[in-house]
């Protein structure tokens, strides 16, 4: 078992990693409601799964603009880089590594968490989705066009949330560029419909995410900066569509002249049958994008060992993240070590507050024989 590749120490840029194995970012909604600081119960989460070779952290807002889940933390006040630096801290401590991930959920947020304003986008496109407000889940609404000076805003406070990252003892920083998000919502070319410099073509829809890397990269070297990007189809807007590929393609190929730390790659989380990306439906969206870009790559979606430790003696990964079995499993590590089983999540408490169902899953040797 200690011949799996999985269990090989591995560089990511400047940072060595015990293993291969990658904590994926997972939402949790256990930040205080107010003010988003992170509490010294997350600090103990984080540490109960330090046994990672890295953690990416649970999605982090980089503003109050970007703010838009209930009870998720931010990175632009000194009050929530202390609440992380206690994360940190407890991480290291446990011989951990942590990167925090910088987010904007653009279109995704809602008037109930921005004192009645709208969500800022690209564009006034509704993405027909479910935003996560206090009293729960309720659809979305069609957002607010950003001006081009609340773009060089949004651009700036990347730059700066990187930098509190840092300043709070985090060992690099990944920015957020996929799934439902604000940098999505530029580069899809349905909730994109602007007719300036970041509207239009590819190109043109890519700029903010560059002008974001950039920002980044003003406070932090490129090898403690990642990002998560891939192409992927949901309902509405975000199905996918014939620049879905293209557009990854461009932005993957771009980024990976920058000399980024890494990328995380998602394969597909629904049915990609019968949309414009069908091709990449399982290994291969590791495979398409493997020799596009150069450096460091992550695999994540449906992982258990076996095609973990396949992915990576294949080439097609470097690290693989898994997501859903660190919920209940904080010793995930040295379950996959020893082929033994895991434990189920209780899903009824994934999106809670407390403890419960988020500390007090049990490690092997503590469960009740």
């Amino acid at each position: 078992m200690s011949r799996q590749p999985l269990f090989t120490p591995y560089r990511m840029g400047g940072l060595p990693l015990s293993n291969r194995i990658v904590m994926a970012p997972l939402t949790r909604m256990r930040a205080r409601s107010v003010d988003h600081v992170p509490t010294e119960l997350q600090a103990e989460y984080y540490a109960q799964r330090a046994g990672a070779g890295l953690i990416v952290t649970e999605a982090t807002a980089i503003s109050p603009d970007g703010f838009g889940w209930a009870d998720t933390p931010g990175l632009w006040s000194r009050e929530q880089i202390r609440g992380w630096a206690r994360v940190t801290q407890a991480v290291h401590a446990a011989g951990g590594r942590i990167v925090a991930q910088l987010w904007h959920t653009g279109a995704m947020s809602h008037p109930d968490l921005r004192a009645g304003r709208l969500p800022l986008s690209a564009s006034d496109v509704d993405p027909e989705q479910q935003s996560v407000t206090a009293a729960g889940r309720v659809p979305t609404v069609t957002p607010r066009p950003m001006t081009r000076d609340e773009i060089r805003q949004t651009v700036l406070d990347y730059g700066r949330a990187a930098r509190n990252a840092m300043d709070a003892g985090f060992d690099g920083v990944q920015i957020l560029a996929n799934y439902l998000y604000l940098l999505a919502q530029f580069l899809n070319k349905a909730t994109n419909r602007r007719d300036d410099a970041y509207g239009g073509g590819i190109e043109d829809r890519a700029r903010i995410l560059f002008e974001v890397v950039e920002a980044v990269l003003d406070q932090v070297e490129p090898s403690r900066v990642g990002i998560k990007i891939s192409p992927m189809h949901e309902h509405g807007p975000f199905a996918a569509n014939d620049e879905t590929l293209p557009m990854a393609e461009y932005a993957i190929r771009e980024l990976s002249g920058y000399g980024l730390s890494h990328l995380l790659l998602m394969g597909n989380t629904t049915d990609f049958t019968g949309t414009p990306i069908e091709s990449l439906t399982g290994d291969a969206m590791f495979r398409h994008f493997r020799p596009i870009f150069k450096g460091t790559l992550i695999a994540n979606v449906q992982m258990d060992a076996e095609r973990a430790n396949r992915l990576i003696a294949d080439g097609l990964a470097d690290l693989v993240a898994f997501g859903r079995p660190f919920i209940s499993n904080p010793d995930l590590v040295e379950r996959l070590r020893m082929g033994a089983p895991l434990a189920e999540v209780d899903w009824t408490t994934v999106y809670a507050s407390g403890p419960r169902g988020y500390s007090d899953y049990p490690t092997l040797e503590l469960q009740p024989r």
